[in-house]
């Protein structure tokens, strides 16, 4: 069959499913219920879904329990590319030859596919796939070429809504940040240092992209205000007889309930969402303690105010001698991070700052001989920086413009160090529908 023929019979495929799911005038058919199932969920899709094509990502389930239920599958795109410009001691600052020297280039960051399906009423799966490596980015080649990786992949069963079961793998935090969808961001991308030793496979906790292989459970109680997240995970592997990584959070909003899988960095303007939550991940001598608040709420008639704020307490213990030990890979350390932002409703514009800290407090067991100050001051940089989003279609499309600043203590002279600052401009193009 002729690729255009598919394409021209899959489209007739999709159409007739969405006509099939409306009445006579085209709208929703009575007996369903529209942006509510068993789905992974990500923030504000139902603005998106609005303009989905022949309705096909309009999420639709049987509210009638008298209807058969018939299994569905949906699938979708996230997609981040941007032109940037970067010192060389933005990432490097202690190996660059010329760390105050700009790069440029055009990167494909973000190329991610995911499906997802309702098994049936109460199991549904999801996947995703992610790009191991960003294309393009200064220092490698424009054409490598890379095969996508397994990002998420996970199926859920709800029991009711005070007890759902989330098994296979999956983004595991016990922060906000940590636990945000890449297409609901407010900044220009994640924190730096909210789960710095669970992005790869060479990090302390052995992660997939914050992901881990394992079984979470989560729930609403008190009317869906207070929600629960709490997950035991593989962590780090050494020889298949390691203890397990246990992850939980507990999260209260005081305004509109957050049922999203994945968190939002900012809701546009719509809603008023308050949220405080306390959080813990440990495994072994490894053990991370963290508290955020979360507001997003109308702020005078222009538009609305959004405001995400963490702080984190982690060390790695200080036995070194353990075969399990992750005192000489996670020092004693606090984190710290703000972004405070402001949306514009008429001119779907939204200004925004970020800041974040990463102040290293080592043991004198955690520093593998090097002394106590220098260690903590190599291994201590902080963040700062801001930038202008302008939405096109809400989270389906938008631009953002960033500056950010990175701050580093660096040698100068025995015993003394000096503050380094280096930049990097991006110019991202998000688009996305699910």
């Amino acid at each position: 069959m002729k690729p255009s023929l598919f394409l021209v019979l899959l489209g007739i495929f999709w159409a007739s499913l969405a006509f099939g799911m409306t009445d006579s005038t085209g709208n929703p058919a009575k007996d369903t219920v529209i942006d509510h199932n068993l789905l992974l969920e990500y923030p504000g899709l139902q603005y998106v879904r609005n303009k989905s094509l022949f309705n096909i990502n309009k999420k639709q389930i049987l509210s009638n329990d008298s209807i058969p239920f018939k299994p569905s599958i949906q699938v979708g795109a996230i997609v981040h590319m941007f032109a940037s410009s970067e010192q060389d001691g933005f990432s490097n600052p202690y190996g660059a030859a010329t760390p105050t020297s700009w790069n440029r280039g055009f990167t494909l960051y973000r190329a991610r596919v995911l499906v997802g399906g309702q098994l049936s009423k109460k199991g549904s799966f999801f996947m995703e796939t992610e790009l191991p490596s960003a294309i393009g980015s200064p220092g490698t080649s424009k054409n490598v070429k890379v095969a996508p990786i397994i990002l998420d992949a996970q199926y859920q069963y709800n029991f009711s809504n005070s007890f759902q079961l989330i098994a296979g793998q999956q983004l595991v935090s016990n922060n906000r940040n940590g636990l945000q969808g890449a297409a609901a961001l407010m900044a220009n991308d994640f924190s730096y240092f909210q789960y710095p030793y669970n992005l790869f496979a060479n990090s302390p906790l052995q992660g997939n992209f914050g992901r881990d292989l394992g079984i979470n459970t989560r729930g609403f109680l008190a009317k869906d205000h207070l929600e629960y997240r709490v997950g035991v995970f593989t962590g780090r592997n050494v020889d298949g007889k390691g203890p397990l990584r246990f992850v939980g959070r507990f999260a209260y909003s005081f305004l509109d309930p957050e049922k999203d899988y994945y968190y939002s960095g900012t809701n546009l303007g719509k809603g008023r969402t308050f949220t405080w939550a306390a959080g813990f991940d440990a495994q072994a001598s490894y053990h991370n303690f963290s508290t955020d608040v979360f507001l997003d709420h109308p702020l005078g008639e222009s538009g609305s105010i959004t405001l995400n704020a963490a702080f984190q307490y982690m060390t790695g213990g200080t036995n070194p001698g353990s075969q399990y030990s992750f005192a000489t890979l996670i020092p004693a350390q606090t984190v710290q991070f703000l972004e405070l932002g402001y949306y514009f409703k008429g001119p779907k514009l939204q200004p925004w700052i970020k800041w974040e800290n990463q102040h290293i407090a080592a043991k004198p067991e955690q520093t593998k001989g090097l002394a106590v100050f220098d260690f903590d001051k190599l291994n201590s940089s902080s963040v700062l920086g801001g930038g202008l989003n302008y939405f096109f279609n809400d989270l389906g499309t938008n631009l953002r413009l960033s500056y950010i600043s990175r701050t580093y203590n660096l040698p100068a002279g025995i015993g003394n160090y000096e503050h380094k600052t280096y930049g990097q401009v991006w110019l991202q193009l998000q688009f996305f529908i699910f």
